[in-house]
């Protein structure tokens, strides 16, 4: 049995959803709901397919990013070639909600003069400088 081309293999194992224009894969999902399509040498990510397929290579540098959220979605016009810090920061898990933190807890900013850095993490100086009198304060008493 002779196989279709690629790219018609990819268009027959999709639904296209009207409202967001994802294309849906139809068949078998990862456990982290990503598409997969059986190759020559075996089971790949259908995005990372389609993106190579409509698109080009993808680097050896970079991971494939859904621009959608999607994670079904193979439509290569919502997906790109991104570091995997970049496609991290752009997601939703708590790393990237804390580096998109702009204030803090209890509203100063966390930049310039009032921004505490160490280790990679980021605190405030106000709140840290408050925490630390309070804290010597208690252990005072």
């Amino acid at each position: 049995m002779r196989r279709l081309p690629l790219p018609e293999r990819i268009r027959r194992n999709i639904n296209v959803n009207p409202t967001t224009d994802c294309w849906e894969w139809k068949l078998a999902c990862d456990r982290h709901g990503y598409g997969k399509i059986r190759m020559e040498n075996g089971p790949q990510l259908a995005h990372r397919v389609s993106y190579s397929t409509f698109v080009g290579p993808i680097p050896s540098a970079l991971t494939i990013d859904h621009l959608c959220r999607n994670r079904r979605c193979v439509n290569p016009k919502h997906l790109e070639a991104v570091t995997r810090k970049e496609n991290t920061l752009r997601g939703e898990g708590v790393c990237a909600v804390h580096a998109r933190q702009t204030h803090c807890a209890s509203g100063h900013p966390l930049s310039g003069a009032n921004l505490y850095s160490w280790h990679g993490s980021r605190a405030c100086k106000q709140c840290r400088h408050a925490a630390t009198k309070s804290y010597r304060v208690k252990e005072a008493a």
